[in-house]
């Protein structure tokens, strides 16, 4: 049996694993993240790039075409004067038309459909469609324009044919050679091996090359589509992937050295960051043992006796060089790590021992801050009762109230609420502290036992005039006055606060207006001759 269990040097080690493999795990998260960053945005970046880059040559490319198709249209505009004339007359002016304006494979007349004039067949006569290769299905309904694979006497070359017919039967064409737009796509799209397309209407698609297939979603080939808003021009623009891989490339050469250098600050900072908070939980043992930690008090001056009526307990750590550390911080640290019930019994024994020499008037109040994990578990009542018994040995008449946090509210609330009345029917009394900035439903006031309600020192610090409204502040004091709640407000640091609380009957005013935190000795002298208050506006 002692050999299968393992020894308590293998354990502490297993044990001990756990927060390097997390210090190591947080250390290279916060390496890789910059380079990650680098890595994403130089993707980004390098597409929008690319985006910017195939936009500017489908413009090229849609400019280009609608220049062509004007041109076609003041050709059609030009022709329609011949219509209804015989060929004969007119075909040595459609030709010398013809021959002035190189972007025409031919130009002619229409009758119906049939060609009954052309500049490159005479006076030959045939129907429209025999023009065209390979001949469309059907051009009795073709009113505008439309790209073609070839026409008669070029099958093989592409071209756009444009139609008009403004007197009934009687129109014109025109033919625009599709070699010059192919000249114009190639010229644009190969530096970097871009492939244009144009269609007009639902006709062919005039390419000025293939690309291999690649579908890969990260960096497969690109493809971007333009529609002109004057003619039926579609136009696309395909992108190889090769392409957008080397502007990746250059981009990621141009992120990384700064990905490098953040994810130096950000590995040092993390780790800088990991030495404090792993050190935090054993200094803050240290801390208490060396005494560190000390205990102030904020007298709480009540409206109904016009004195002190008791006073919160606070707790300061001071290091022994002298340098201060913030109570956010350290209870924030002593939550995270495990010692806020340790620090919580600490801050019991300091009350304790400040005690010894108080002289307080029957009913003070002494208000405890009690932490949520502390309040859950199971040693809560044990450490409560144990200090009011240490501390009946030296005040007899004290009455000590137990400041809950929102937060205590929440988690397991039948033990909650059964430890809570358990204690206050030994003579504890129950608040419930800034309230307004956590979780508390309202359910929970009426649901667990609950004595007093302090109202958070944000609230109060939104008065403006004694005679003017604070909504939420005015629908809480209302609300613990139909509860039967005490109110405490904290953060009271001008008579007009203070006067304005008083108008509305909150019972206790907590904050600098009144009263500073201070040492022991400094709170009981302070008691024996209180300034006086309150102050006049």
């Amino acid at each position: 049996m002692l050999a299968s269990a393992p020894s308590e040097e293998s354990a502490v080690k297993k044990l001990g694993s756990k927060p390097i493999v997390r210090h190591w795990t947080l250390l290279a998260a916060a390496a890789l993240l910059p380079l990650l960053l680098s890595l994403i945005f130089s993707y980004f970046a390098a597409r929008s790039q690319l985006g910017r880059h195939m936009n500017s040559i489908g413009e090229s490319l849609m400019n280009q075409s609608e220049q062509i198709s004007d041109r076609a249209q003041d050709m059609l505009n030009t022709l329609q004067r011949f219509a209804g004339q015989p060929c004969e007359s007119s075909l040595i002016d459609i030709q010398r038309i013809s021959n002035l304006n190189a972007y025409f494979r031919s130009i002619g007349l229409l009758q119906g459909n049939q060609i009954v004039c052309s500049s490159a067949y005479g006076s030959f006569t045939g129907p429209l469609n025999a023009l065209i290769s390979p001949p469309l299905f059907n051009t009795q309904h073709l009113t505008s324009s439309i790209s073609v694979a070839g026409t008669y006497g070029v099958p093989h070359r592409s071209a756009v044919l444009y139609l008009r017919r403004p007197h009934g039967d009687r129109g014109s064409y025109a033919i625009v050679e599709g070699q010059y737009l192919l000249d114009f796509m190639q010229a644009v799209g190969r530096p970097r091996g871009d492939v244009l397309s144009l269609r007009v209407g639902d006709g062919y698609a005039i390419r000025s090359g293939w690309l291999p297939p690649n579908n890969n979603p990260l960096w497969g080939n690109s493809q971007l589509t333009l529609h002109s808003t004057r003619y039926p021009i579609a136009l696309s623009v395909e992108s190889p992937a090769s392409e957008f891989l080397r502007i990746w490339q250059q981009l990621l050469l141009t992120f990384l050295p700064l990905g490098i250098i953040l994810a130096l600050v950000f590995s040092l900072m993390a780790n800088n960051w990991l030495k404090r908070r792993l050190s935090f939980h054993d200094e803050m043992r240290r801390a208490i043992a060396r005494d560190e930690f000390f205990v102030v008090y904020q007298p709480v001056y009540s409206n109904k006796t016009g004195e002190a009526s008791g006073a919160e307990a606070l707790m300061r750590w001071q290091r022994s060089n002298g340098e201060w550390v913030s109570p956010d911080i350290f209870i924030a640290a002593a939550e995270a790590e495990a010692m806020i019930i340790p620090l919580t019994r600490h801050l019991l024994s300091l009350i304790v021992r400040d005690s010894a020499d108080w002289q307080v008037p029957a009913g003070f109040h002494l208000g405890v801050n009690v932490a949520a994990e502390h309040l859950q578990d199971a040693s809560f009542l044990d450490d409560i009762r144990q200090f009011a018994r240490h501390m009946a040995l030296h005040t007899q008449q004290l009455n000590i109230t137990l400041e809950l946090t929102e937060r205590s509210l929440i988690g397991d609330p039948q033990t909650v609420i059964s430890k809570l009345e358990e204690l206050r029917s030994e003579g504890f009394r129950v608040a419930i502290d800034d309230f307004g900035t956590g979780h508390c439903t309202l359910s929970y006031l009426q649901t667990f036992p609950l004595d007093y309600l302090k109202i958070d020192k944000g609230f109060v610090a939104a008065i403006e005039q004694v005679n003017g409204e604070t909504p939420v502040l005015d629908t809480i004091i209302q609300l613990s006055h139909k509860l039967a709640l005490q109110t405490v407000a904290e953060g009271v640091e001008t008579p007009l606060q203070f006067h304005y609380l008083k108008q509305r009957g909150v019972t206790f005013i907590q904050g600098y207006l009144y009263a500073r935190p201070m040492r022991s000795e400094e709170m009981i002298n302070w008691l024996k001759n209180p300034p006086p208050f309150p102050p006049e506006i």
